[in-house]
């Protein structure tokens, strides 16, 4: 029995105790990390301030953001065996320039898979002649012809008896070389002449994707313009109208949009390291068929981009029915990579170019 005023035991005692002391540690926790992430966050924001400067000062850095050909994805892919990943395929090499060996894969249409079978490249070449279109593939920035939405592209093309030769400029995947904007014309249009000279009649096509579409542009106007040679059709899909309009809108800017000399500093830069992608000076000079493709959900280069370099060439092409908008609805759900797994696309493509 307890006596009058006595306590209980000492559960209750040490409950209150324990009370008193948790908060303490706690607190004391709290301010050991206070330090740290005092520490943390002037770092941060040092980093934060200082990329600007460090961009106007060395533009080399800003084109390493830009081409990302340092991100080799898909990695562990033996790019000489193209075979694992899709079949009427062979990997070739290409001398662009002197000492600039670029990669490629050749798909086949797929009328002629049972026929490639075990075949050598030299049958391969020999087959771009059959009267089939060429599509010359220029890829977007980052990863390597194996990129699994390029791979799809390669599949969805070929299966519509398209050829497709698809490239890794000089710098990416397999080829070799460093990565500038002249450069990426120079392997294209060595491609171009190499295709020209095994393809006979048959129509080729420049196809960009992303940072593609302004290699694809650039390559049309120059044959064009140099050479006096129209290529037989430019498709651009998920284009923008410039580098620079392009890296104004682009996700990866936005935390700086609304820095203190953000086109100073940033876009302005993008000239000093020689990129510009003038699509949208391109395109007032060509006059061949011209079809650009862009998903409304788009959240790399947003659609009103594609939008604009339509109108800035609509209204200079002097055939109005060279110049073709496709929208893709938001509900497919197609983004900034996958155009090419519509089932739809082939059909699109084939009606533009009045092929059957």
């Amino acid at each position: 029995m307890r006596r009058r005023g006595e306590r209980g035991g000492g559960d209750g005692d040490n409950g209150r105790t324990g009370g008193r002391v948790r908060p303490a540690r706690q607190q004391r926790s709290w301010l050991s990390w206070c330090p740290r992430l005092r520490t943390l966050l002037v770092d941060l924001l040092l980093i934060y301030l200082s990329v600007p400067f460090l961009i106007r000062l060395f533009p080399v850095l800003l084109t390493k953001f830009v081409f990302l050909n340092f991100l080799s994805f898909p990695y562990f892919v033996d790019l000489r065996r193209p075979e694992l990943l899709l079949n009427n395929t062979v990997s070739l090499y290409l001398d662009t320039e002197p000492g600039v060996t670029v990669g490629i894969w050749h798909t086949v249409p797929g009328s002629r898979g049972a026929e490639a079978q075990g075949k050598d490249q030299r049958w391969y070449e020999e087959a771009l002649g059959d009267a089939h279109p060429v599509i010359i593939y220029l890829h977007g920035n980052g990863g390597s012809r194996a990129a699994s939405h390029r791979v799809q592209f390669l599949k969805t093309m070929g299966a519509a008896d398209f050829h497709v030769l698809a490239l890794d400029y000089r710098g990416y995947g397999d080829s070799s070389g460093h990565p500038t904007e002249s450069g990426f014309t120079t392997d294209v249009l060595a491609l171009y002449d190499w295709a020209k000279a095994r393809s006979g009649n048959s129509s080729i096509l420049f196809w960009g994707h992303s940072l593609g579409t302004g290699i694809a542009t650039n390559a049309a106007r120059k044959l064009q313009e140099e050479r006096g040679v129209q290529v037989d059709a430019v498709v651009l899909e998920s284009p923008y109208t410039n580098i620079r309009d392009a890296a104004a809108n682009i996700p990866l800017t936005k935390i700086y949009r609304q820095f203190p000399g953000f086109e100073y500093l940033i876009l302005d830069s993008l000239a000093l390291g020689n990129m510009f992608f003038r699509s949208d000076e391109n395109v007032k000079v060509l006059t061949c068929p011209l079809l650009i493709l862009h998903a409304e959900d788009d959240a790399v280069l947003p659609p009103h981009l594609g939008h604009k370099l339509f109108e800035v060439a609509h209204s200079a092409y002097k055939d109005k029915s060279k110049v073709k908008f496709i929208n893709f609805p938001k509900k497919l759900g197609l983004g900034h990579d996958y155009i090419s797994f519509n089932p739809e696309l082939p059909a699109l493509v084939k009606d533009f170019l009045n092929m059957k």
